[in-house]
């Protein structure tokens, strides 16, 4: 995802943690995304548990795969 005009970004609710740090992701259209963390959410151990509002990225390819970026 280098190319940043490419990226969008959604804000949803965490529905449920998975393992390996993913996550299943309710984004306001009430469709479901896979989410990982981004390498500065495991980097500084921030926690997230089903409920929590994230911004969620998603690269120009496929829109039910992102990175997670920020807790909200």
């Amino acid at each position: 995802m280098a190319d940043t005009k490419a990226v969008q970004s959604v804000e949803g609710i965490v529905q449920e943690a998975l393992p390996g740090a993913m996550f299943r992701v309710k984004l306001p259209d009430n469709t479901l995304a896979l989410g990982h963390l981004s390498g500065k959410m495991r980097l500084y151990r921030i926690k997230i548990i089903p409920g929590d509002r994230v911004i969620i990225e998603f690269g120009p390819y496929d829109a039910t795969r992102g990175r997670i970026t920020r807790r909200l």
